[in-house]
């Protein structure tokens, strides 16, 4: 008998490239289903070399993360302070009863009165105290003057004939001085400039005197010294600086200096009542908050206890208990890593996030489904304004004093560099270090955050991971944006990019002109204008020098070449001379050098781009002869160094920091912390059994988190550690070259005027900002090893920046994306 015939039916025929999702969907067992996604994920690591190794390393710097996070102490703080006193009792606070770390031991004076309730006096001879009260601001020590009243500095004494809002105006020994907040009048003359003033300040001083009063840069009224000149008072056997006139909100205050000598007498006589300034005593009723040092306080006075809450920099302690006085009582709470309190509703941006991040994958990898790569484009648009919404909502919250939880921090700053992964286009070599770079930065500020004994160290690490998502969701709206703009074939006219560009350059010539007006060297409102001003002044300059290769290639009106020459060229000029002499007025050459750096960049990628041999060698010869100069200075000594004025200290004690250990301290503690990092790390692990621990004496070098990160870095994981991070740098490096070259290339061999221009473009913008990055990297890593002397410049992507990474380093990657994209459709 014949054996019947049986069918089979085949298994369900995956289509090449789905994912095991797919499998399951058809009705394979769960071992079918793990052998087939293992198979898949080989496959797609086979095809996606670059893309897996960059993840494997993303994935292994945010897991160390999150180790940390679960090996960190835990810190104890107090969430209250109460302070008891019977009326007419008297109690000292400082630094131990305030857990405030930068105040004094003896810093405040408090009493209790039977009339006038609980009074307040600054003690510390250094510091102030800054009273909140209806929205106002009170500095103690400091009294605004008005008409009829007189004060008196030590012997010296002034009566004060008029004062308002714009100037001030009083007398002494027949001579009549106004001060209107910049500028010193002596009788009506504005007086000279002191012989040790620099160029910068004589400029400063001619542009106060020249310019309206709503114009002019404020400076400060000393009293003191033996010089009658600029804004310096002179007055006989009294301490330099004993006392300071100056507008602080708007009215001008008298406050008591800080001589380092004797300690000055400052009174104001008013209605016949004589105040010393230096123990000005003021009443706490209807104040709601004070700031000592860098510690905020809310009050809230209750009979005879007054309760503080201190908030933003507050010492921390290992177990929940201190000995204090009988008077003090502390409500002692733990340090959350985890939980954020009202930011809390962040987590589920977060969520939304990451959804948006695993749909956009999957549209990435697979290769059927028009539906799916559908819903990927939309996860890309919702995901990356989801992650910019989250990112302002996380910086508003820590500006309001109710920051985002380490580990939510974390996690944004995870979602930002996922989800910049997912955007469309092949992973160039330059994004892949970049965002390397970008998870190595994040993991050393939150070590430094956990390793400090303070609870405001975190600060750095919320505030990168907010700004790093608010720069990566405006990228990402951009990329898709020039993505859907490519596949269009849609480009913006050249008039409409010229209008751009003169408008980005007059918004930050705005910004450089408010930190001029109402800021200083450290920038204005949390920010510094100076990042934004190098990106505008990157791609100013690539715009002039793009339209100067395509100088003959529109013919339609030739004669207008010239005309627009000069016009594209004028801004760019101006722009360079407005932000050197800004930068001129900080007491550091570091911007000049960068500046310097940039434009050597410039005009070697100027020179390649021409093929002129001569100019080439020239600036390799200038480079070349400033490696000697650096060289030659650390050899030859420091005997001809005395006659170079203010810089020569910064030069002396670079030479021999022995010989300085108080201006040298930085240098000092920088050495020692590299010292022991050697090249294991201080844990001779790499930093992995110091994942989470205290820090040590490291945080106490000066600006450890901006300056003097790479000195934490090589501290923590060691000269083994820093050669890795060398390497990722210098292929992020290497990345921004290939990719300029691309588009020298492509730009070259353009058919039409607007693609030759758009590929000239990008490879002088990248150029530029390549070269400032270059320059960040050359001056910290100069500056940390000594190579240098000191000069504070932020290391890219590793020191806690926040500017800096806004403003230059997200829109350089944006660009830089951009750029590889469009080469690739080309």
């Amino acid at each position: 008998m014949a054996t019947p015939l049986r069918l089979h039916k085949a298994p369900p025929r995956v289509p090449h490239g789905a994912g095991p999702s797919l499998s399951w969907a058809l009705g394979l067992r769960p071992g079918e289903i793990a052998i087939d996604a293992a198979a898949w994920l080989a496959r797609f690591a086979a095809r996606n070399v670059g893309l897996a190794a960059t993840l494997a390393v993303i994935g292994a710097l945010f897991g160390l993360q999150a180790l940390a996070l679960l090996r960190a102490p835990a810190g104890w703080l107090p969430a209250t302070i109460t302070i008891a006193l019977a009326p007419g009792e008297t109690i000292t606070l400082g630094q131990r009863e305030l857990a405030a770390p930068q105040t004094d031991r003896a810093h405040l004076s408090l009493r209790r009165d039977a009339r006038d309730g609980w009074m307040l006096r600054n003690i510390s001879p250094s510091k102030q105290v800054v009273l909140l009260r209806d929205g106002a601001e009170q500095r103690m020590g400091s009294e605004a003057l008005r008409a009829g009243q007189s004060f008196q500095i030590d012997g010296a004494l002034f009566n004060v004939t008029s004062s308002d809002a714009g100037a001030i105006v009083f007398n002494r020994d027949g001579h009549t001085w106004r001060y209107d907040g910049a500028v010193l009048y002596r009788d009506g003359l504005a007086q000279s400039n002191c012989p040790d003033a620099r160029l910068s300040g004589r400029a400063l001083s001619l542009w106060n005197r020249a310019m309206p009063t709503m114009l002019t840069i404020a400076r400060p009224l000393s009293f003191g010294g033996n010089l009658y000149c600029g804004n310096r008072l002179g007055l006989a056997q009294t301490t330099p600086g004993a006392a300071q006139l100056a507008r602080v909100n708007g009215r001008l205050e008298l406050s008591a200096g800080n001589p380092d000598g004797d300690r000055a007498s400052v009174l104001v006589h008013a209605e016949g009542v004589q105040m010393d300034l230096r123990r000005q005593e003021a009443s706490l009723r209807g104040v709601g908050a004070m700031i000592v040092g860098h510690t905020r306080f809310q009050l809230a006075p209750a009979g005879d206890r007054l309760t503080l809450t201190p908030s933003r920099h507050v010492n921390l302690f290992n177990v929940p208990d201190l000995k204090l006085p009988a008077a003090v009582n502390w409500q002692w709470q733990q340090r959350s890593l985890w939980n954020s309190g009202h930011a809390n509703a962040l987590w589920g941006a977060i969520a939304v996030c990451l959804a948006c991040v695993a749909v956009s994958a999957a549209g990435a990898v697979a290769s059927h489904g028009i539906w799916l790569r559908r819903a990927a484009s939309g996860a890309k648009l919702l995901g990356a304004a989801t992650l910019l919404i989250a990112g302002v909502s996380a910086l508003i919250s820590q500006r309001a004093g109710m920051p985002p939880s380490a580990a939510l921090s974390m996690l944004l700053g995870a979602c930002a560099l996922l989800l910049w992964l997912t955007f469309p286009g092949r992973l160039a070599l330059l994004t892949a270090a970049g965002v390397v770079l970008l998870a190595v930065g994040l993991l050393a500020q939150l070590e430094l955050g956990l390793g400090a004994p303070q609870t405001s160290w975190l600060r750095y690490y919320q505030k990168s991971a907010a700004m790093l998502a608010i720069g990566a969701g405006l990228g990402g709206l951009l990329r898709v944006w020039a993505w859907h703009q490519a596949r269009r074939a849609a480009h913006l006219q050249q008039r409409a990019i010229e209008w751009t560009l003169a408008t980005f350059a007059a918004v930050a010539l705005a910004a450089l002109a408010a930190q001029v007006l109402w800021g200083d060297e450290t920038g204005v409102f949390d920010l510094q204008p100076v990042e934004l001003a190098k990106l505008a002044l990157t791609t100013l300059t690539a715009h002039c020098l793009a339209l100067r290769f395509g100088w003959h290639s529109e013919t339609r009106h030739p004669a207008d070449h010239g005309a627009r020459w000069l016009r594209l060229i004028a801004p760019a000029l101006l722009f360079i001379a407005l932000l050197g002499l800004s930068l001129v007025q900080v007491d550091d050459f570091s911007p000049l050098i960068l500046l310097l750096v940039w434009s050597t960049a410039m005009a070697l990628a100027y020179a390649v781009a021409a093929r002129h041999r001569l100019l080439t060698a020239a600036l390799v010869a200038v480079t070349l002869s400033a490696v000697g100069a650096v060289v030659y200075l650390r050899l030859a000594g420091t005997d001809d160094l005395i006659r170079w004025g203010f810089y020569a200290d910064r030069f002396l004690v670079w030479l021999n920091p022995a010989e300085h250990p108080h201006t040298g301290q930085q240098l000092l503690l920088g050495a020692r912390a590299i010292g022991e990092g050697g090249w294991l790390g201080a844990d001779h692990w790499l930093g992995l059994r110091a994942l989470g621990q205290p820090a040590g004496g490291v945080v106490q070098i000066p600006a450890v988190q901006d300056d003097f990160a790479a000195t934490f870095f090589i501290n923590r994981h060691g000269l083994a550690g820093a050669l890795l991070l060398w390497g990722v740098q210098a292929a992020f490096l290497t990345g921004i070259v290939l990719t300029a070259l691309r588009a020298h290339q492509a730009g070259a061999s353009a058919r039409n005027f607007r693609q030759a221009w758009s590929g000239r473009f990008h490879y002088f913008a990248l150029c530029g900002g390549g070269a400032f990055v270059l320059g960040h990297f050359l001056l910290s890593w100069g500056t940390n090893l000594a190579i240098f002397p000191i000069m504070g410049q932020p290391m890219s992507f590793l020191s806690a920046g926040g500017s800096h990474l806004l403003f230059f380093l997200c829109p350089l990657l944006a660009f830089s994306a951009i750029s590889a994209q469009s080469l690739e459709g080309d």
